[in-house]
């Protein structure tokens, strides 16, 4: 039986790959939340990033975000997809609204 070789990844430009933190699933009083109530979280940790934003110059300005950073995005922003069986989300790094510590 061969293995299936897992796939790198690497977002071109300024985009940034990044996989969703798990949604609580009880509220701090104890109170089960079903899985179809919750809403996907806004938070996530960075997988990969691209070689940064090119100017008109061609000049390319790194981004500010590096893999592992735990980061909030926009509601609306970035595009879902599905690699290895894991669900993760391309975002452009403008729709990342701020780095948690």
């Amino acid at each position: 039986m061969a293995k299936t070789k897992k796939k790198s990844v690497k977002p071109l430009g300024a985009f940034v790959l990044v996989k969703r933190n798990e949604a609580e699933s009880t509220t701090q009083g104890g109170i089960i939340i079903p899985d179809s109530s919750q809403e996907k979280p806004l938070e996530a940790t960075v997988v990969s990033v691209g070689a940064g934003r090119t100017d008109q110059k061609g000049n390319i300005t790194p981004l500010t975000v590096k893999k592992g950073d735990k980061v909030l995005f926009s509601k609306f922003g970035g595009a879902e997809v599905n690699i290895d069986n894991q669900d993760l989300m391309v975002l452009e790094e403008r729709d990342i609204l701020a780095v948690l510590s």
